[in-house]
């Protein structure tokens, strides 16, 4: 019961993660065309992350606690880099 609290609230985290770097990418990006690929690219790359850690578990729950951190974790960098570029107040590139 611990390792799914523990898993849950990672879970939480890192879609808050996923959800603020989806949010601010769109003050960083010049083009509606580049803002749809960026996000498309995360959202594939998060899937296939999120597939994979859900394979490793046979239970329903470990399955998706392990998809949403796969899923989340794969926004990390760009999030990083997003609150990195507010931080120093750099426009759209």
């Amino acid at each position: 019961m611990a390792a799914y609290m523990l898993a849950a609230m990672l879970a939480a985290l890192f879609l808050a993660v996923a959800f603020y770097a989806q949010m601010r990418l769109a003050d960083f990006t010049a083009t509606s065309g580049k803002l749809w690929t960026v996000r498309s690219v995360l959202i594939a790359i998060g899937i296939g992350c999120g597939y994979v850690g859900a394979a490793m578990y046979r239970e329903p729950v470990a399955q998706a606690l392990a998809f949403l951190i796969g899923f989340g974790v794969v926004h990390l960098p760009a999030s990083a880099i997003v609150l990195m570029k507010g931080l120093r107040g750099e426009g759209p590139s």
